[in-house]
């Protein structure tokens, strides 16, 4: 599920709207009784003129509003990552100083399947709290794990949050940018 919703966002980044996830995966899908088939159809080739949408975020612009209450990182990463404990994919350990912390994995269900609609709602507004969805940066570790929380939203009927395609490994990159441990944002 997180590398399809990457794909998912990007799909829709460079503005073909026409995309969707499998819920749960193809295991999920055969399970339910899908339909499977070796049949490769035909299809006509089309031409696709990408037109990139303004639906990012840099590190410039997060450095310029780091404490700003009008827009709200959310670092998708496991919490004991977020919290700087248990690094190992990137050189420092930490988050981007006011990220709160939304872990991807809390938009599934025990069954592996994204949770229902009003459930997301639900959570997500409590993440939110007076912000609109559009107020929102997702970040991870390396723009991956975000996208499911941006997709999670869509599902939850709560569009509009950007992506910082960079994520933590850009940020720690530069030494010069702060870096938050703990739980605090």
């Amino acid at each position: 599920g997180v590398f399809a919703s990457r794909l998912w966002w990007m799909l829709r980044w460079v503005g073909h709207d026409a995309v969707a996830v499998l819920d749960g995966g193809f295991a999920q899908w055969l399970k339910d009784d899908g339909a499977e088939t070796a049949a490769v159809p035909a299809v006509a080739p089309r031409a696709f003129t990408p037109r990139p949408r303004a639906m990012t975020a840099d590190a410039q612009l997060l450095l310029a509003r780091l404490r700003d209450p009008a827009l709200r990182v959310v670092d998708a990463r496991a919490a004991d990552r977020y919290r700087g404990e248990n690094e190992t994919l990137d050189p420092v350990a930490g988050h981007i100083p006011g990220a709160v912390n939304r872990c991807y994995r809390d938009n599934l269900a025990p069954s592996g399947r994204m949770k229902s609609a009003p459930e997301l709602v639900g959570e997500w507004r409590d993440v939110l709290g007076p912000l609109s969805p559009d107020a929102l940066v997702h970040s991870c570790g390396s723009g991956v794990s975000a996208c499911h929380n941006l997709l999670a939203l869509e599902v939850a009927g709560l569009s509009g949050g950007r992506l910082y395609p960079g994520s933590w490994s850009e940020w720690c990159a530069d030494p010069a940018r702060p870096v938050a441990t703990g739980a605090a944002p």
